[in-house]
């Protein structure tokens, strides 16, 4: 699966679970590199989402934001199609219906 039918796809499930979310795009002058893709708050959880399509690969930033916002104690992730049963129980978990 390509990257953003991808991420068109956790946008929904974000919005099915009653989360608030951005998506959050680098590209511009005033804007922060490695950034994840989508930053949601769920339950009270802050949550960062790097969305990969099949065959991509994060750069080195992404892997340190995704490694420092764990450290900090938010829950961030790199996932691809294949993680997308895995990346919903862990958001229904954060939303406390598990």
């Amino acid at each position: 699966m390509r990257e953003k039918p991808f991420e068109n796809k956790i946008k929904k499930y974000l919005d099915d679970i009653g989360a608030w979310y951005i998506k959050y795009w680098a590209g511009a002058q005033f804007t922060k590199s490695g950034i994840p893709d989508i930053l949601a708050c769920v339950n009270g959880s802050f949550v960062a989402i790097e969305v990969k399509g099949d065959g991509g690969k994060p750069s080195p930033l992404q892997e340190y934001h995704i490694e420092k916002i764990n450290n900090c104690g938010g829950y961030a992730v790199i996932v691809y199609p294949d993680d997308w049963e895995k990346l919903k129980e862990d958001l229904d978990e954060l939303n406390g219906k598990i």
